[in-house]
């Protein structure tokens, strides 16, 4: 099942800060909904544990995350793929960019993904508001980190 997802939000906090945040493994940890380990394996890139819980089905995802086409401080692409055993998969990609605006930060996103096993199973309309409530999350706890 593909899915794709774009939004914006506007930080409180200078280009330059937003974009070391967003490389900050630790600030990431704390940010991403159901990590539970977020460890940098090379200068691209995370290995990545999360727990999520998606209607009836809960898994724990092991994967990587790869950083791509940086462009300090103005965005990168983020390409990531997860195994969630019996549970199904994920992979997919988003762009990220930042933008200086109304003297802060406005940070956009767009994601395409793809998920496989049980997950694709549960249906779109609950896989779209899953991932959009996690999305929603996670930049609620980058915008407290700030």
């Amino acid at each position: 099942m593909a899915m794709t997802m774009t939004g914006e939000i506007q930080l409180a906090a200078p280009r330059e800060v937003v974009w070391a945040k967003l490389n900050d493994p630790v600030v990431l940890k704390a940010c991403i909904p159901g990590c539970e380990e977020l460890e940098q394996i090379d200068g691209q890139g995370f290995r990545a544990v999360a727990k999520m819980k998606v209607g009836p089905v809960s898994a724990r995802f092991k994967g990587k995350v790869t950083l791509t086409d940086r462009d300090p401080p103005n965005g990168y692409n983020i390409l990531g793929e997860g195994e969630g055993g019996i549970a199904g998969f994920a992979k997919g990609g988003a762009r990220i960019h930042l933008a200086e605006e109304d003297g802060g930060t406005l940070l956009s996103y767009r994601v395409e993904a793809q998920i496989g096993g049980k997950l694709a199973q549960l249906g779109q309309r609950l896989i779209n508001g899953t991932a959009k409530k996690l999305a929603d999350e996670f930049f609620a706890n980058f915008a407290r980190s700030l």
